[in-house]
């Protein structure tokens, strides 16, 4: 419950990946101060509990300092497809909300009008004038197969494996809630939108 109206399905789960080589940015992002956290990673999971019934992190291995549930998968490759994979192996859902450790201004409405949607889709990702957002989306089981395939085929091009399968492209008319931070200079950029932690939940985290 948020502001005393339910924001999602009730039994909703979210992931957050935070499992990335972080090569761009030269260090381990997910470990980043962000927002009065310690890291990115403890400022997304305290932004998504209160919309979840269950918010776990997916990750290579533990390293967070904060208490959180954690997936770790048993694949010695690092994607996000392997990530995928391994939410339907290990969590017996039907569907689960996958956003990235690097995208941290996805909020409440973004995700509200992703769960809005209707339809037997496999996954409904959202679109933004830039481009594609793999992983900001909701993933469902169905979805497990193909992936399996891609994964068989050392295929981890997360957009091959979307335009293979029944997916809802749902379009966003501004980028700037689904700023990724890839690079030093994003980060720092991203340092100066944020606004007070206290009003995360209520307010777009940005202003630009």
């Amino acid at each position: 419950m948020c502001g005393g109206k339910p924001l999602i399905a009730q039994d909703a789960v979210a992931i957050i990946f935070a499992g990335g080589q972080s090569s761009r940015m030269g260090v381990d992002k997910s470990l980043l101060p962000f927002g009065g956290f310690a890291t990115l990673s403890a400022f997304l999971f305290h932004k998504l509990t209160p919309l979840f019934r269950r918010v776990y992190i997916s990750a290579k291995m533990p390293k967070f300092d904060f208490e959180a549930p954690l997936l770790l998968d048993s694949y010695p490759q690092s994607s996000p497809l392997v990530g995928i994979v391994s939410i339907f192996e290990q969590l017996d859902i039907y569907e689960a909300f996958i956003l990235s450790v690097d995208a941290p201004f996805v909020d409440r409405d973004v995700i509200s009008t992703l769960f809005a949607q209707e339809g037997d889709y496999d996954a409904i990702v959202a679109k933004s004038p830039n481009g594609t957002q793999p992983l900001c989306g909701i993933y469902r089981r169905t979805i497990l197969p193909k992936a399996k395939e891609f994964l068989h085929h050392d295929n981890h091009k997360l957009n091959f494996l979307l335009h293979s399968v029944n997916t809802l492209w749902v379009e966003f008319e501004e980028d700037e809630k689904f700023m990724n931070l890839n690079h030093p200079y994003e980060y720092q950029q991203a340092l100066g939108y944020i606004t007070p932690k206290s009003n995360f939940l209520e307010a777009p985290l940005i202003n630009v």
